[in-house]
């Protein structure tokens, strides 16, 4: 029998992670050290408190069936983190949790598009921000993210025409994978400008609390008037380590947010209990951790960043999220087969820029998810390399 599939599915090809994994796995089985900054999965260990709340959690038989939504005591918990982090007022109907940030932008097109509607997209940018709207049949707009603008988008560059047809635009600040921050001025102006335009905002705000220098991490909803105009997805995947809990919230306009829990209503039964009391401890717990992570951050930052300007890699200071984004090296072009090169003569692995959009093409991305010590060690073998020519 002949197997006839989507022709969607022409579109989902072996991701750059899996070639990079396939090319890792042949260097370690010939022996050789591999330093492993592509694939942005923090190695931070949760706070013992919220260890000790999972565990006690699933001690209780109750807490394996269905959740069938949210906690009340995690609803509340939510509140009045916001109220006490970001300085933000929100109602209950205005959050809802999903299993992670991607999965809530995976389907949040479904509560908002049409085939056909538009939805803007940052270039470069995070594939799920534009691959979940396009499985709606949204046309796909994207705009540029320019170094010479300082990585923020021009919102007066936005053809007037298309601004009009958007139905949503994805802004992601600290972002991924650029490691940029954005200042509270331009989130101004995003509001005033999503306003005029009747455009959604879906803002991911996933690094918030890893954010360098000193700079404010803000939460998009403490603008006035950004209630109005879009929803904030909000993760304890890196500031809680609760990546493989798979928990974050929606939260904002209740009319999104509505339509968004209808929409998963139809496919999930809701987080998993267990989850959800690690998650209540967290917010509710100390918040120690939080900024000796973010510290850690900064000093893997300061690693990486200083270390390959050091030997002529000029590479500038991430000012937020886990990632850095540094343009390729004097003499190279093309940010696939550069990564290959560097994998294969220095061991370390980072991610080519093209695998982020046509204007990621020029750069790579590294996750600071070594300590110190051995990212002091991946450049000292990059430069062993040869590959770095000042």
């Amino acid at each position: 029998m002949e197997m006839k599939f989507a022709s969607r599915m022409d579109t989902f090809q072996p991701g750059i992670f899996n070639i990079l994994d396939d090319k890792k796995k042949e260097l370690l089985a010939a022996g050789r050290t591999v330093y492993n900054l592509s694939v942005g999965t923090p190695d931070f260990q949760p706070d013992e408190n919220v260890l000790r709340a999972a565990v006690e959690a699933t001690k209780d038989p109750n807490n394996f069936k269905y959740s069938l939504g949210d906690l009340p005591e995690l609803t509340q918990a939510v509140q009045d983190w916001y109220l006490r982090r970001y300085g933000v007022k929100l109602e209950k109907n205005q959050i809802t949790s999903v299993n992670g940030s991607q999965e809530g932008l995976a389907h949040i097109g479904w509560a908002l598009c049409d085939p056909g509607d538009v939805v803007l997209c940052p270039n470069p940018g995070y594939p799920i921000f534009s691959m979940g709207p396009w499985l709606t049949g949204a046309e796909i707009v994207t705009y540029d993210l320019l170094e010479e603008n300082h990585f923020l988008p021009d919102l007066g560059a936005i053809p007037d025409l298309t601004a009009q047809r958007a139905k949503a635009m994805v802004v992601s600040y600290p972002a991924n994978p650029i490691g940029r921050t954005a200042p509270r001025a331009f989130y101004e102006q995003l509001v005033a400008w999503a306003k005029m335009n009747d455009v959604i905002i879906l803002h991911d705000n996933a690094y918030s609390d890893i954010i360098f220098d000193g700079r404010e991490g803000i939460s998009f909803l403490s603008i006035p008037g950004a209630m109005d105009v879009g929803v904030e997805f909000n993760s304890l995947s890196k500031t809680y380590c609760l990546t493989g809990g798979r928990i974050s919230f929606v939260l904002g306009n209740e009319d999104v947010v509505k339509k968004l829990y209808t929409v998963r209503s139809q496919i999930d039964y809701g987080i998993f209990l267990p989850v959800q009391y690690a998650a209540i401890e967290a917010l509710n717990g100390p918040q120690d951790g939080v900024e000796r992570r973010r510290k850690g951050y900064q000093e893997r930052r300061d690693a990486l960043c200083g270390g390959l300007r050091s030997i002529g890699w000029d590479c500038p200071d991430a000012e937020g999220s886990m990632f850095v984004w540094a343009k390729l090296p004097k003499g190279y072009t093309d940010s696939g087969a550069f990564c290959l090169e560097l994998m294969e003569k220095s061991g370390v692995i980072c991610t080519p820029g093209s695998a982020f959009g046509t204007l990621g093409e020029g750069y790579v991305r590294f996750a600071l998810v070594l300590p110190p010590e051995k990212i002091r060690e991946a450049v000292q073998s990059i430069q062993n390399s040869g590959m770095i020519h000042s």
